[in-house]
């Protein structure tokens, strides 16, 4: 599976996110590629989900991939929930 976490720049938050991702994927054992790119990118990008904060969120969703948006990027328990809503 791949994962995309989108900020403006493609870093920062986004790395943040990627971070917090990769904590709560190992938690559930779930293996997947989770890289970082920035908001015109991900448009673009060939991927399974997107998470992303709602601003961006809003502007990518309607494509073919699912588009995940979180409020707090470094709180695992949002990621948790709003990945296995994602994956259900």
């Amino acid at each position: 599976m791949k994962i995309l976490a989108v900020c403006g720049m493609g870093f920062g938050s986004s790395m943040m996110l990627k971070i917090t991702l990769e904590k709560v994927l190992k938690e559930k054992g779930i293996k997947a590629d989770v890289q970082t790119t920035d908001f015109s990118t991900a448009a673009s990008e060939s991927a399974d989900l997107i998470f992303t904060n709602e601003e961006f969120g809003r502007q990518l969703a309607g494509g073919s991939v699912t588009v995940v948006t979180i409020k707090n990027i470094a709180d695992a328990n949002e990621v948790r929930e709003k990945l296995e809503q994602a994956l259900s």
